[in-house]
């Protein structure tokens, strides 16, 4: 499977965003999905996940109420609502899928596709 990562932009403080993660390929209704977010200088940090089927979802602690994914398997597409926007969610955003995982994980090794990633900046 392909993934194709949009989305991302410039925005204020507060503000919101939605980022998309398009994907290639009949079966992806199948793969866990992932979001996860690198800044300059810094290790990558996982966001947010959520199941094949959608019925599973986990955002991390630092973006928990702000943040919430969601996908729409018949549009092949994983979506990263972003509200309430921090400076320091400044990062490149990636999404990465999982044919193995039976729902969702926090661990970056355990996604085998990876898109290009998209920039997220958040100004004070």
């Amino acid at each position: 499977v392909q993934l194709q990562a949009s989305g991302g932009g410039l925005v204020q403080a507060g503000g919101s965003l939605r980022l998309s993660c398009a994907a290639s390929g009949r079966t992806f209704s199948s793969y866990a999905v992932g979001w996860f977010r690198q800044a300059p200088g810094k290790e990558r940090e996982f966001v947010a996940a959520i199941s094949w089927s959608g019925g599973s979802t986990y955002s991390a602690d630092s973006v928990k109420g702000r943040f919430t994914v969601s996908r729409d398997n018949a549009k092949n597409t994983v979506y990263l609502q972003m509200i309430s926007l921090k400076p320091e969610d400044t990062a490149v955003y990636y999404c990465a899928a999982s044919l193995i995982l039976s729902s969702w994980s926090p661990n970056w090794d355990e996604y085998d596709y990876w898109g290009q990633g998209t920039q997220v900046t958040v100004s004070s």
